[in-house]
């Protein structure tokens, strides 16, 4: 069987969640000290970032992240001992989750070739029609 890929959200609550977007910008901010550089590699705006991490930081009884002015020097954004902690589950717990799924799936479960007779595209109007 080839290696399964596996996306997830935690929600600890309808208010508070926590998925691989945020995992990725915790994981560059921790990496680059910066949440604009943080937001480059991620290819998302500042203001996107700036939201995601306000959303985390408030979400939590205790914040992710803390961010410092800038000024001279330049300002800096670096994660709390909790925000690596959380990292580190959700890394965790997806290593965890990514195992089991290769062992929960039969080994010919295996995706058909994008050019194979088998494979063939729907169409969204086939697929409409579908679901009435």
């Amino acid at each position: 069987m080839s290696e399964v890929s596996v996306s997830f959200r935690v929600d600890f609550s309808p208010e508070c969640a926590v998925g691989p977007g945020k995992i990725a910008l915790l994981e560059h901010i921790a990496s680059s000290g910066s949440l604009s550089e943080a937001a480059r590699k991620l290819k998302m705006s500042y203001r996107r970032a700036w939201l995601l991490l306000e959303d985390l930081n408030t979400s939590f009884q205790q914040p992710v992240a803390q961010m410092s002015v800038g000024g001279r020097g330049g300002g800096g954004a670096s994660l709390t001992p909790f925000g690596t902690e959380l990292v580190a589950a959700y890394r965790a717990f997806e290593s965890h989750i990514r195992k089991r799924a290769q062992s929960a799936f039969p080994a010919n479960a295996l995706p058909a070739p994008a050019n194979s007779p088998t494979r063939r595209a729907l169409s969204k109007r086939r697929l409409t029609k579908a679901k009435r």
